[in-house]
C-alpha cells in the first residue's frame, strides 16, 4: 500500500476518538471488510481518509441501531454500488425492523414475569424465597 504524510488524514486513535469506535472494533471492522484497510505512513501507522470516518460513522450508527455485521454488509452494498433504491434500503429496514419489535416484545414479557417474580417477595425475611421457587419451577 502506497506510503501517505498527508495531513487530511487520520491516525487510528484520532479516528477512534471522532467515532467513539474502539481501536480494536476499527481493526477488527478492517479483518472482516467492513470498513477499508487504509494507507500507511512510511513507519507503518494506519491514516485514514475522510471517507473511512464517514463510513466508520455509518456503520456504529448501524450498530447503535442493532443492526447485525451481515445486515450492515448489506446496507454497505447497496450504498457502495452506487445503483441502491430507496426501496431496497427500506426493505431490509422493515426486516430489522419486525426483528427489534419481536424482542421488544419479548422483552415485555420478561418485564411482566420478572415484576410478578419481586411482588411475590414482598417480605424478605421469610425462610423461602418465592423468586428462587419460581427459577427453579418447571414451565
Amino acid at each position: 500500500m502506497a506510503s501517505i504524510t498527508n495531513a487530511r488524514f487520520l491516525s487510528i486513535g484520532d479516528l477512534s476518538r471522532r467515532t467513539g469506535v474502539k481501536v480494536e472494533t476499527i481493526r477488527y471492522y478492517e479483518r472482516i471488510g467492513v470498513v477499508r484497510s487504509p494507507a500507511r505512513t512510511l513507519g507503518g501507522h494506519r491514516m485514514y481518509d475522510p471517507e473511512a470516518l464517514r463510513r466508520l460513522n455509518f456503520v456504529k450508527r448501524c450498530r447503535d441501531l442493532g443492526f447485525g455485521i451481515d445486515e450492515i454488509r448489506a446496507l454497505l452494498a447497496l450504498v457502495t454500488g452506487s445503483g441502491f433504491t430507496c426501496d431496497e434500503v427500506r426493505a431490509l429496514t422493515e426486516t430489522h425492523l419486525d426483528v427489534v419489535r419481536r424482542k421488544r416484545a419479548d422483552l415485555q414479557r420478561m418485564e411482566r414475569v420478572l415484576a410478578g417474580m419481586v411482588a411475590e417477595c414482598r417480605d424478605g425475611r421469610l425462610p423461602e424465597c418465592p423468586i428462587v421457587d419460581a427459577l427453579f419451577a418447571q414451565r
